[in-house]
């Protein structure tokens, strides 16, 4: 199944199958997430560069991976350079330079955001697929199914946790951040205000809530008005009175198995809330 959709992507494309005949030996990445799904699969030399995000500790998982490979700005001119026989691309990666690369007759494979845990199997897959790499993807779906297993509790009771990150946006639980929550034993304020995928939760309406776990995103250096509200007293009275942590960005941007580093730093909370109750 995913073959075809792969290749009816590449004819959409006007990509033609034989490019896709044989396992690619020069790979361009220029999508974070395409990059880390990339450096987990791909074969030695066949991942020739990824995207300079791939080695911001702010956004990445694999800096130290991304340390090896020479790193790309998204321009179509330079990964043209390159001579990649297939570049990966995210499906909100700039649309002028995919339509020049494929005026260019470089074959495209465009990867979709993973919403859920079914999401990152199936890019696992698709990655898999289009490095020829089928049975690399099969062990890392695997092992992340085994490491999720081995997270998940059976819970008699959920605390009731937030997620609040800049400008008091949050996410329910359709979303992969809100299914990182859920596999973590918690309940979603946001969830219960009504927001499924992500969205703006008021101040007002998380204070009245009153969540067991205040999860907030991470502040950065330098001035951000999107941040103040990370710093109201109203935030830091609620923190005060429950279980507290900060986003790790860089284990939640993007849907691969590092997302179980997310999952257990959200358990270790909760049971650390657990024991002192």
């Amino acid at each position: 199944m995913v073959g075809r959709l792969i290749r009816a992507g590449c004819v959409a494309l006007g990509l033609g199958l034989p490019a896709l005949a044989a396992p690619p030996q020069r790979v361009v990445s220029m999508n974070l997430c395409t990059d880390q799904l990339a450096m987990l699969l791909a074969g030695a030399g066949q991942l020739i560069s990824v995207s300079h995000l791939a080695r911001d500790p702010l956004s990445s998982s694999m800096t130290e991976e991304a340390a090896r490979y020479r790193v790309n700005h998204g321009l179509a001119e330079e990964i043209h350079r390159l001579r990649p026989d297939l570049v990966l691309v995210g499906s909100h990666s700039a649309p002028a330079t995919v339509a020049m690369l494929e005026r260019l007759g470089v074959p495209v494979a465009v990867f979709p955001p993973a919403g859920d845990f079914d999401g990152i199997r199936a890019n696992l897959g698709k990655m898999g697929e289009v490095l020829g790499r089928e049975a690399e993807a099969e062990a890392q779906i695997s092992a992340f199914d085994q490491g999720l297993a081995a997270l998940v509790d059976e819970l008699a009771a959920r605390p009731r946790a937030a997620l609040y990150e800049a400008n008091g946006y949050s996410t329910g639980d359709s979303s992969l951040a809100g299914q990182i929550m859920l596999a973590a034993g918690l309940d979603n304020i946001a969830a219960e205000a009504g927001l499924t995928g992500g969205g703006v939760l008021a101040l007002e309406q998380l204070v009245l809530a009153n969540p067991d776990i205040l999860i907030r995103g991470r502040r950065y250096a330098g001035a951000s008005r999107s941040e103040e509200i990370l710093g109201h007293p109203a935030l830091a009275a609620l923190a005060e009175g429950a279980g507290q942590g900060v986003i790790a960005d860089h284990d939640w941007v993007c849907g691969t198995p590092r997302v179980l580093a997310a999952i257990a730093a959200l358990r270790e909370i909760r049971l650390e809330l657990e024991e002192g109750s």
